[in-house]
């Protein structure tokens, strides 16, 4: 039985392949399983790279995991027409590289391929992407467009915003861009680390009907102060608005969402919550909480004008509106306050230049 079992055990290394052994050629490390090139490292001098479409006279058909991770010297590089995936990790910090050329014959992105890439300014994906690996294109503060060359099994929308093909779930907004932005009513999900990094960031709109926002999917989005949270939305990945230095209010429309505890962590965000939510403690994801609840009371004209009480819990803020008409009303903000001691009491010394005048009260 000893001989049997030692003549199989023999067998059975006789027949288990070698494993590939990486070789050079030139700038280039690579692999081949005898008829196509994975390109597996580079040491060359950086600078514009031009990878070759051939290697030992097999084409070039991958870029390995990790090939060009931590290059600081490359600012750019071309990948050759033939190359059909990018792996994980293909181009991990390469944190000077200004622009990429892929290829149409390319079908995979792998998991963080362009992760950290932060002088990256455009990409263009070709049509023939079938598959993004998560992060692909995360913390790149410097990514001003994503472009496809057609809508395949992506959508890129006219803001160079990259979306899923059923435009549902956002993938990856361009860390560069500045100002605010409105989310598409059609997203259903924010993607993980769709946002992260985008520093220039001042404002977002979450539509209703989002349901998920995805870890770390605004992380470290230093300009944005406020966020209103859809009532839609069940459940906040890890992290989400973590190292959000400068958001101090973050209001929610509904019950408390799914989260597991480090939602806001190292920001200033106070969490208010409305009358009759559920859920709610004295914490929400390591920041406090406190009821959003200003009620307006006892109207009638003074000697500063018209005007009427506020009362609520202490220090909320609150805008006062008007509107001279509700039909197509235009909302012009009063005043803007906290609602200091839990009190306040508003005055409009222009009430009398309107036939009438209607008041709101919102948060900022």
């Amino acid at each position: 039985m000893k001989i049997t079992l030692l003549a199989l055990l023999s067998l059975i290394l006789l027949s288990t392949p070698p494993s590939a052994t990486a070789q050079q050629s030139g700038d280039f490390s690579y692999t081949s399983d005898g008829s196509a090139i994975t390109v597996t490292g580079y040491r060359g001098s950086g600078g514009a790279v031009s990878i070759p479409d051939t290697i030992a006279d097999l084409p070039v058909r991958a870029i390995g995991i990790q090939a060009f991770a931590n290059q600081y010297s490359v600012t750019s590089v071309t990948i050759p027409r033939g190359v059909r995936s990018i792996g994980d990790d293909a181009f991990f910090e390469c944190a000077f590289m200004t622009s990429v050329a892929i290829p149409s014959t390319v079908t995979n992105i792998g998991h963080e391929a362009f992760f950290v890439c932060r002088s990256l300014t455009s990409v263009a994906i070709p049509d023939s992407v079938t598959s993004i690996g998560d992060h692909a294109l995360a913390d790149c503060p410097g990514l001003m467009e994503i472009s496809l060359d057609a809508a395949n099994a992506f959508y890129s929308s006219s803001d160079g915003v990259l979306l899923n093909k059923s435009q549902t779930t956002l993938i990856q907004y361009p860390g560069g861009r500045t100002g605010s932005y409105v989310i598409p009513g059609s997203v259903a999900s924010i993607g993980s680390e769709a946002f992260d990094y985008c520093s220039r960031l001042t404002g977002i709109t979450i539509p209703d009907g989002v349901t998920s926002l995805g870890t770390y999917g605004f992380f470290a989005c230093t300009s944005l102060t406020n966020i209103t949270i859809p009532g839609s939305v069940t459940n906040i990945g890890s992290y989400a608005f973590a190292n959000c230095t400068n958001l101090t209010r973050a209001f929610f429309k509904a019950n408390a969402p799914n989260d597991d505890g480090y939602v806001f962590i190292h920001s200033r965000a106070t969490v208010y919550y409305l009358p009759g939510t559920t859920g709610w403690g004295t914490t929400f994801g390591l920041v406090p909480t406190r009821l959003w609840n200003p009620l307006m009371q006892s109207s009638g004209v003074g000697p500063a004008g018209f005007g009427f009480n506020i009362t609520g819990t202490a220090d909320i803020p609150i805008v006062i509106e008007a509107a001279t008409n509700l039909n197509n009303a235009s909302w012009v903000p009063r005043q803007s306050l906290n609602l200091t001691n839990g009190a306040f009491h508003f005055s409009d010394p222009d009430w009398t230049n309107h036939p009438s005048c209607n008041y709101r009260i919102r948060s900022p």
